[in-house]
């Protein structure tokens, strides 16, 4: 059973800066890649960044190109995203996701507000 525990989200005030992991089980995580999605109220969800399963290759959204770092850790079957500079229009719930499955897990919110 595809499984994924999101955390480390909450009240930000806008500058700060989250640590998001997300905890993977029940699939092949090491050979899988992984992404980070958001959906901010109202609007759809959206990629943000994603990460090959080696964790050599990146690639994000414009809206969070220099601010967001995503990363892995393949020994614990985690991967993080860190935000730094965090702006109101960050605000939303973010999920990590493998493209490769269709589960979803519960997100973490984020909120973004002074």
């Amino acid at each position: 059973q595809v499984q994924y525990v999101e955390s480390g989200g909450g009240l930000v005030q806008p500058g700060g800066s989250l640590r998001l992991s997300c905890a993977a089980s029940g699939f092949a995580f090491n050979s899988a890649p992984m992404s980070w999605y958001r959906q901010a109220p109202g609007k759809e969800r959206d990629l943000v960044a994603r990460i090959d399963s080696f964790g050599d290759n990146t690639d994000y959204v414009d809206s969070v190109k220099g601010r967001f770092t995503i990363s892995r850790d393949n020994a614990k079957n985690t991967v993080y995203l860190q935000m730094n500079n965090l702006k109101p229009e960050d605000t939303a719930v973010y999920y990590c996701k493998t493209p490769l499955l269709l589960a979803w897990g519960q997100g973490t919110q984020v909120t973004v507000s002074s």
